[in-house]
């Protein structure tokens, strides 16, 4: 009996310093030896900076910026409380916070119907990207309210359109902190 017991203290202690310290420091020694930017969050920085990160979704409101999607996180884009509002698709204060968002966007944009993902939250609340549709919805009035023409406005949110990934996974995508960091470089707003 005494044996046993010494064993599984032994064995406690070995995969706990195994797998509890070793195997923890290997990976992220490795993680930031190979993937150092994907290691610490894909920070985003200029001229010295931190203004995000390209896996965090953030709120910008003002008119010359392209809109993310609606955040359930927290009291909007907070990471530390990440995740979706629970709301089922019948739920009263849902279905009135999406016609308020369409009545909202579809203002802005009378010609067009509004993008299902500039009116729903993300499962996580910070998706740092929208769809290229939502994001031809705002062009008109980026390009209004930065004095541009709207194929260059075009132009940018091409150049920060991903494809999908392989080639087959999941849908063309548009990041929006990058887009308003060029937009903000290329033609700052007065």
């Amino acid at each position: 009996m005494k044996k046993n017991l010494v064993i599984a203290v032994w064995f406690t202690l070995v995969t706990t310093v195994l797998f509890g310290l070793v195997y923890p420091l290997v990976i992220t020694g490795l993680s930031q030896a190979l993937f150092p930017d994907k290691a610490n969050g894909q920070l985003i920085e200029r001229n010295g900076k931190l203004v995000g990160s390209r896996i965090i979704g953030q709120n910008f409101t003002g008119p010359g910026y392209f809109h993310s999607r609606s955040s359930a996180a927290g009291s909007g884009y907070d990471p530390t409380a990440s995740g979706g509002s629970f709301l089922g698709p019948t739920n009263k204060v849902l279905l009135e916070r999406v016609k308020a968002d369409v009545q909202k966007d579809h203002a802005e944009n009378p010609s067009q119907a509004v993008p299902i993902d500039l009116v729903t939250a993300s499962g996580s609340g910070l998706d740092p990207e929208i769809s290229p549709a939502a994001a031809e919805f705002q062009v008109p009035r980026v390009a209004r309210e930065r004095r541009m023409s709207e194929t260059e406005v075009r132009t940018l949110v091409e150049k920060h359109t991903l494809g999908r990934q392989l080639g087959f996974l999941g849908e063309p995508r548009v990041r929006v902190l990058e887009l308003n960091l060029d937009l903000d470089a290329s033609h700052p707003q007065k």
